[in-house]
């Protein structure tokens, strides 16, 4: 196993289950001072058994006393955060017609304006060298049908990361454009007729799956990436793109049995 990441100091968002909590226990298992942080404790302790020197704090990004809470924490035991991994995210499952604003208020408060509030609140504890990494969605770039505030908050994100390095150019901000990845927590509340309606919609423009990456790979990957460019800290990786190489399949029946297959 690399050991990259021993020593540094690594704060991840969004750590209580997926792609968060897999980069999580990897830093930790590499030797990292890790901080893991989502709004679910019970979710978090089940983090820390696997990566035990991991330290839990509760964080609602949509709460701007959490927000505050969470800063303070951290403060107590970093001084400095070599990596900030941020992987929280919402999305609302809908037709773009019928999306609600109350569909549009989840996706942009937690995907965009909570990210944005978790930065901005330790954005001073980063020094040049230190990265910044958020996980976006290939949704940005091919929209889905049903999948409209989600795709547009995703967007919002990855402007706003722009944004950051227009305005601190000392720091490394990266974007993970990522692709259908299974076993997740992404569709866990989703609608069951709505899910249907969806895959359809999808098969019907071919933009359904017929495989799915593996969370452990890609976290994986993710690691290893983290770790080169924290021993490099003169390159920058604004963005990353990963996704199946499969081609795409126009049959919402087999798509469900190949994300069913997937998760076992």
């Amino acid at each position: 196993m690399s050991t990259a990441l021993a020593g540094r100091r690594v704060v991840v968002i969004g750590a209580s289950s997926g792609i968060g909590r897999g980069v999580a226990i990897a830093a930790a298992q590499q030797g990292a001072d890790v901080i893991v942080a989502a709004r679910r404790t019970d979710r978090l302790e089940e983090v820390t058994i696997e990566a035990p020197s991991a330290a839990p704090l509760v964080l609602d990004l949509r709460d701007a006393a959490s927000c505050d809470r969470f800063s303070a924490a951290v403060r107590e035991r970093f001084e400095v955060i070599d990596v900030l991994f941020i992987s929280a995210g919402a999305a609302p499952l809908r037709r773009f017609a019928e999306t609600t604003p109350t569909d549009w208020l989840r996706a942009l408060e937690t995907n965009v304006i909570g990210v944005h509030a978790a930065i901005s609140r330790l954005v001073d504890l980063l020094r040049p060298g230190s990265l910044t990494m958020v996980v976006s969605s290939e949704s940005v770039g091919e929209p889905r049908s049903h999948l409209g505030a989600y795709g547009a908050s995703k967007a919002a994100l990855e402007h706003s990361m722009s944004q950051w390095r227009e305005e601190h150019p000392w720091l490394r901000f990266s974007v993970v454009s990522l692709g259908a990845t299974v076993p997740t927590e992404f569709g866990s509340q989703f609608d069951g007729e709505d899910l249907l309606d969806a895959l359809q919609a999808w098969a019907g423009s071919g933009r359904n799956q017929a495989a799915f990456m593996s969370t452990p790979e890609v976290c994986d990957v993710l690691a290893a990436t983290i770790g080169a460019l924290i021993t490099a800290p003169s390159i920058d990786m604004p963005s990353i793109v990963l996704r199946s190489p499969s081609p795409r399949e126009r049959d919402a029946e087999a798509t469900i049995e190949t994300a069913t297959a997937a998760k076992r």
